[in-house]
C-alpha cells in the first residue's frame, strides 16, 4: 500500500496492517523500526492479532550498524532504485505507484527464480 508523503508512518500502519491481515491470515509477526512504538503495538495485536516487534538499534554503537531484520526493508528500496520508474517519485496517483513497486518486484522475482 502506497500512501500520500503527508501520511505520518504511525497513521498509515493501520489501514496496511489491517488490509495485511486479511489478504494473509496466517501472519503473526513483523518486524519494524522505532516510528512505530507505543500505542499501536497493543492496538494492532487487538485489531489484527498480528504481534508487531519493534527492532532497535544498538545505542552504545557510533556509526553505521547492520542491524538483523531492519535491513530487509532498507535493502528492498535499494533494489528499487534499479527501476528509473522507482527511482523517484514520477507518478501523479499512489495507485500508479503502488503499480509499479509491483511491477519492480515481479520482474526481480522472476529474475530470481530463472536465472536469466
Amino acid at each position: 500500500m502506497v500512501h500520500a508523503a503527508n501520511v505520518q508512518d504511525r497513521d498509515g500502519a493501520k489501514p496496511v496492517l489491517t488490509q495485511a491481515s486479511h489478504e494473509h491470515p496466517l501472519l503473526k509477526k513483523i518486524w519494524a523500526d522505532g516510528a512505530y512504538r507505543g500505542k499501536l503495538i497493543a492496538r494492532v495485536k487487538q485489531l489484527t492479532g498480528i504481534e508487531l516487534e519493534v527492532v532497535k538499534r544498538n545505542d552504545d554503537v557510533r556509526g553505521f550498524e547492520v542491524v538483523p531484520k531492519r535491513w530487509v526493508s532498507e535493502r528492498t528500496f535499494a533494489w528499487f532504485n534499479r527501476f528509473r520508474r522507482l527511482s523517484k517519485d514520477y507518478e501523479a496517483l499512489t495507485a500508479n505507484s503502488e503499480s509499479m513497486i509491483y511491477i519492480g518486484m515481479i520482474h526481480l522475482m522472476l529474475r530470481r527464480l530463472c536465472r536469466c
